[in-house]
């Protein structure tokens, strides 16, 4: 594991931006629930319907795992030092990238492409605004390193050209078990959407908004 600073960062300041970052994104997430009550895909059972709930599905795994692969590297070195390596040498904010594939999947368990890529922006820019946030924090707590590291490596859109493997990383089951219980939440979203569905199809909710 590549170790790049050793001075700690300052976890309040940051927990607070967590924190606002996940006050944010659930808010908003009340709100497109809100909004999709009233608001139709395709119809169930047709082609397009299934085939996007099914990318979607794929989506959802992907964020799954590919959290669980960042929480091997990051997972209690996040204060301690740069983690450069793994999926931290192709972005560095990986969790992120993954969470905005995830909730794009999501957005695709109502059927609608539009409502997926409405999801996935809409999360990654919320997840933009925090992490100019949070580079100010590391940039003030491990200085020039970070500054290389920044320089190398894109903030968010992954460049896979410059991996870099790890040899050996020591892991904490916890943390995973953290992390794989966070990303089944994802999985929420498809009896909320068939309970959506299938109150529209009874009529006991009215169909306001037609959705590609």
């Amino acid at each position: 594991m590549e170790s790049e600073g050793v001075r700690p960062l300052p976890t309040r300041s940051l927990d607070r931006f967590q924190r606002t970052r996940r006050l944010a994104i659930l808010l908003m997430l009340i709100a497109a629930g809100a909004f999709l009550l009233f608001c139709s895909a395709p119809p169930p059972g047709g082609a397009l319907h299934e085939t996007v709930e099914i990318t979607g599905l794929m989506l959802i795994a992907i964020a799954i795992l590919g959290r669980l692969w960042c929480t091997l590297y990051i997972g209690g070195r996040k204060n301690t030092e740069i983690v450069a390596r793994g999926p931290y040498s192709l972005t560095r904010n990986p969790l992120y990238v993954f969470s905005a594939i995830g909730a794009a999947g999501v957005g695709a368990q109502t059927g609608s492409v539009t409502v997926a890529l409405l999801f996935g922006m809409v999360t990654t820019l919320a997840f933009l605004v925090v992490i100019q946030r949070e580079e100010g924090f590391l940039e003030a707590t491990f200085g020039s390193a970070y500054d290389a590291y920044r320089a190398r490596v894109p903030r968010f859109v992954p460049r896979f050209s410059g991996y870099e493997g790890a040899g050996l990383v020591t892991v904490d089951p916890s943390r995973l078990y953290a992390t794989l219980f966070d990303g089944l939440v994802f999985l929420a979203a498809i009896p909320v959407f068939e309970g959506i569905e299938w109150l529209q199809e009874s009529g006991a909710l009215p169909v306001l908004v037609r959705l590609v």
